[in-house]
């Protein structure tokens, strides 16, 4: 799947209730999925690490959503200008 649909798919699924829940939320579920992913990479299965990764690639798409930004511009820098 294209980042950007992925995007797209998450806004659809989730967007309103995201939305509704606001950024900072959004950012407080998002620092939790990081923190899942890091025990998951630590200690987890290939199966956790897989679930976790994609949870947070779906909060991230969700903070993107309500901040108006897509993963693609933001992936873009890499292209153009690596740090």
């Amino acid at each position: 799947m294209e980042i950007g649909a992925f995007q797209q798919l998450m806004d659809e699924l989730y967007g309103e209730a995201d939305r509704a829940r606001g950024i900072p939320s959004t950012v407080a579920w998002l620092a939790e999925e990081l923190g899942e992913l890091a025990q998951a990479v630590r200690k987890g299965t290939r199966d956790q690490q897989l679930h976790e990764f994609g949870d947070v690639l779906a909060w991230l798409a969700s903070l993107a959503n309500q901040m108006d930004i897509t993963l693609e511009d933001a992936a873009q820098r890499y292209v153009t200008d690596p740090p």
